[in-house]
């Protein structure tokens, strides 16, 4: 459990919310700090513009600031009180409607035209120069147009609004990790539920994969979403549909291999036990049979080879340059004397001009031969057999058609596989081994080539036919 990929996801993705609520919360925290610093320099600027009235007042009066500390220490506490009135109604009870209890509670700086401090209700600096910057947050006691001094007001270092800012501040934190606490509690519980749900087709599909593993070849997933996972789910039941088929048609095939084998070596067999009883004459006729029987089983054999070495891309071309027009002639030129015998007319026909195709030409007249022998089985007396080419764009398509029974629809889509045969009462001499045609798709497939079967191939009601049709790059 420690390692799945369930809490792989719950770990990744409560360390994003962790990441998340700490850049959350001291982006609050800051806002808050933020706001309420600019919160208190307004209040302090009212304040400053409330009292450089009186200030300006007493200046224009005494001509200078010589006693202001006694005026601003007796006078101004009144003018506040009367601040603190306009306080309630612009700026809210409770913040400024405090009198000179709240004036009080304020650091007064005053300084006279070129910003020399005349009094600072903390004593720090009266009698220094303060530096414009500082200056230019307070607030210019003009008389007679002219500036006669700045007065700067501040909290002070332990005023009730501080204190009350830093309460609020304390309240504004403890809210903010309690929301955090919440919404990570939340978000934890809804992430199990949908990591849950994320990831029940992965764990379908381990326990399917495990099925597999174990030989049991009809375990699926079932197919719930129409997403990637889903997406996922199908790919592996079309790789357990693909495996199950792979098992069956090797078992087939051994079974095909094997009854293929044990004819010709129970005709092998039953022949020499004869012989050695004395039952079968040891004669030529005799021994001609055991050698038609052994060359059956060395073909048989030399074809499951090359079916073999071409299905896993072993197989080596040796390509050439070669003209179709007389190539396949020739090869047709071979069955004549086979075709006259049954009285089959055999016919060649192709385009005009034909591009010349690079190809194994052994391999070739191996699939031409393959497909007009299976056709002069299948053709009957007075039958007729084409041999077709032409060009199509860059492939040259070679076809062979009879005018023999043809392949019922249903049987159409397996004459290609190993070991099958339409007509399943043929003998082996008549019929082949079901072999032909498998490796004839081999042979093209090799050459970047295509073969499909088409019947009927004549709309003739007696004569349906077949064609067998197959394709070959132009070499370009």
């Amino acid at each position: 459990m420690r390692n799945s990929l369930l809490v792989k996801l719950l770990g990744a993705f409560l360390l994003v919310i962790l990441i998340g609520g700490m850049v959350i919360g001291i982006s609050v925290w800051l806002a808050t700090r933020s706001a309420f610093s600019l919160y208190t320099n307004r209040v302090s600027r009212t304040w400053a513009e409330t009292l450089a009235a009186p200030l300006a007042e007493y200046f224009s009066t005494n001509g200078n600031w010589d006693g202001v500390d006694a005026f601003i220490s007796t006078q101004l506490p009144v003018s506040a009180s009367m601040m603190g009135n306009y306080g309630q109604g612009a700026m809210g009870h409770g913040m400024m409607g405090q009198g000179a209890g709240r004036a009080s509670s304020q650091r007064i700086i005053l300084t006279d035209s070129v910003g020399m401090v005349v009094y600072d209700s903390l004593n720090l600096l009266t009698g220094q120069l303060l530096p414009t910057v500082q200056l230019l947050s307070g607030v210019p006691i003009s008389v007679a147009n002219q500036q006669a001094g700045t007065l700067i007001v501040s909290q002070g270092a332990a005023s009730p609004l501080t204190a009350a800012a830093e309460t609020f501040l304390a309240s504004v934190n403890r809210s903010i990790v309690l929301a955090a606490l919440a919404a990570s509690l939340i978000a934890i519980l809804l992430g199990i539920l949908l990591f849950r749900y994320v990831t029940a087709p992965l764990r379908s599909m381990k326990l399917a994969a495990a099925e597999l593993a174990q030989g049991n070849l009809t375990s699926r997933i079932p197919v719930k979403t129409k997403d990637e996972l889903g997406d996922l789910a199908l790919a592996f039941n079309h790789m357990a549909d693909d495996l199950q088929s792979a098992q069956i048609q090797r078992r087939r095939m051994i079974a095909d291999v094997a009854h293929e084998l044990r004819t010709p070596l129970t005709v092998i067999q039953a022949n020499l036990e004869g012989m050695i009883d004395g039952v079968v004459r040891m004669d030529r006729k005799h021994l001609a049979i055991l050698h038609e029987e052994t060359l059956l089983l060395n073909r048989l054999i030399s074809d499951l080879r090359l079916l073999s070495i071409a299905e896993s891309g072993e197989l080596v071309l040796d390509r050439q340059n070669v003209d179709l027009s007389s190539f396949l002639p020739k090869i047709l030129d071979k069955f004549q004397p086979a075709a006259l015998e049954k009285k089959i007319r055999m016919e060649y026909q192709q385009d005009s001009s034909l591009s010349k195709v690079m190809i194994d030409p052994d391999r070739i007249t191996q699939v031409v031969m393959n497909l007009i022998a299976n056709s002069m089985n299948f053709t009957p007396r007075g039958g007729l057999i084409t041999l077709t080419a032409k060009q199509t764009g860059k492939m040259v398509t070679v076809s062979i058609c009879d005018t023999g029974s043809g392949i019922p629809p249903e049987e159409i889509q397996h004459v290609f596989d190993r070991f099958y045969r339409v007509d399943k009462s043929r003998a082996r001499k008549t019929g082949g081994s079901g072999l032909g045609l498998a490796i004839v798709k081999q042979l093209v497939e090799a050459h970047g080539g295509k073969v499909s079967a088409v019947s009927p191939a004549r709309s003739d009601a007696k004569y349906p036919g077949t064609c067998i049709i197959f394709t070959l790059p132009i070499n370009k």
